[in-house]
């Protein structure tokens, strides 16, 4: 089912109800459906469809795509061996640093990876529902009785045992279940483009950490190239904000004067085409994401890096993580909060706290000048900015952002997710 006509092609009823066919609902959906539940995915949209990206795919959300049982799906696709950093007047090379999560990253417009993945999950016995959209939810002492849903014939309820809400950064179910965004925190503002390359096959992520608007004035952000393999690039900008100090920036000048600063490097041959902009939630930046039969996970979440804006890891991870504490648990008013706080908890503090002083007008040039010149440093930069750390690493390094992140956590009014 994909695109329904009347109230008939809506079922009435379903174990597991997932809202949001992105990356995370798709890999909640798979999940669920192999656990040999009854699940139904609902998206307003009807795919294939576009969504403001990167479209980078770091090693760690390569790593989550096996796990979701889709390890051939890279083959033909851009093998990136790291990121291609360029600041001050200096560029580096960085390999990915060696980590569980493999060797190498990769690129996919999102166009085609959400479709990919959300027909992966209807392969795995999920029903698909699109062009419909949960609006509002009936609620019994805090557990969801019925999901309300609008499509073309008007709004129709949805019986669930469970509802997993995947319904991106606006999050229009989560908000009516109580969802909170708070911006007080480091968030992030982003733009993203599509341009002819004669590079589109290259094994780097271009990165530019010395982002400047067309005026010359250093912003707090950084620019972006990433090789689709089809003859295309993802050319984009993204900047840090926080609620004491927003991004006053235009992105669409922004970003066309950055592709017209890397059009020699990447042989780019046509203008930036179909321009797109989003916000960001970051860093777990929200609470209410749970109740007694709900989750909120993937962007719904914030799960996404404040260092670097990738959310798809992530989106891939909890989709997984949600399906199993279905087994575990009657109530998850606590027990997801805790669940996302153990495993993110500790490195979005961090990551959050770098981010926000990255706002600081002197913060970038100060850091970011001596910073690149350093091959070790850059190394650290790229595994940070990666999320390539796990809990097993016992390096001085991963050690140090571990207690940086408890440190935080610690003293924060409002730590990730709560």
């Amino acid at each position: 089912m994909t695109s329904p006509t009347d109230d008939a092609v809506l079922p009435t009823s379903a174990d597991v109800l997932v809202v949001g066919a992105g990356p995370a609902g798709a890999a909640a959906a798979a999940h669920a459906a192999a656990s040999g539940r009854h699940t139904v995915l609902l998206d307003a949209a009807v795919f294939p469809r576009d969504k403001t990206c990167g479209d980078g795919l770091t090693p760690r959300a390569v790593s989550a795509l096996r796990r979701l049982g889709m390890p051939s799906y890279l083959d033909d696709r851009p093998r990136i061996r790291g990121l291609d950093l360029h600041g001050w007047g200096h560029r580096r090379q960085v390999p990915w640093p060696a980590s569980p999560f493999g060797p190498f990253g990769s690129a996919v417009a999102r166009s085609e990876f959400d479709d990919d993945l959300r027909r992966f999950a209807l392969s795995r016995g999920a029903e698909m529902v699109s062009g419909v959209k949960a609006v509002d939810a009936d609620l019994d002492g805090g557990r969801i009785t019925g999901v309300v849903v609008r499509g073309p014939a008007g709004p129709v309820r949805i019986r669930a045992d469970e509802v997993i809400v995947a319904d991106g950064v606006k999050s229009t179910l989560g908000k009516k279940l109580g969802r909170q965004w708070h911006r007080d925190t480091a968030y992030g503002v982003a733009g993203r483009s599509y341009v002819d390359s004669g590079r589109s096959d290259s094994e780097w992520m271009g990165s530019h950490l010395e982002l400047r608007d067309p005026d010359g004035a250093l912003l707090p952000g950084y620019g972006w190239v990433f090789p689709l393999g089809d003859g295309t690039v993802n050319v984009g900008v993204g900047a840090l904000a926080t609620a004491e100090r927003p991004a006053a920036l235009q992105l669409r000048p922004v970003l066309e004067h950055y592709a017209r600063m890397v059009t020699d490097e990447w042989a780019l041959t046509s203008p930036p085409q179909r321009v797109a902009s989003a916000l960001l939630p970051m860093g777990g930046a929200v609470s209410g994401v749970a109740g007694p039969n709900w989750m909120l996970i993937g962007d719904a979440a914030a799960c996404v890096n404040p260092l670097n804006g990738e959310g798809i890891d992530y989106a891939l991870e909890t989709g997984a993580m949600a399906v199993e504490l279905l087994d575990s648990s009657r109530d998850h008013t606590r027990a997801w909060p805790a669940i996302l706080q153990r495993e993110y908890g500790t490195a979005f503090a961090a990551a959050r706290r770098a981010a926000g002083l990255l706002t600081m007008p002197n913060t970038v040039p100060l850091l970011g000048r001596p910073g690149i010149r350093s091959a070790a440093l850059m190394h650290v930069v790229v595994r940070v900015m990666g999320n390539l750390l796990t809990d097993d690493d016992a390096d001085l390094i991963a050690r140090a952002w571990r207690s940086a992140g408890r440190g935080f956590q610690r003293f924060e009014e409002r730590p990730p997710f709560s």
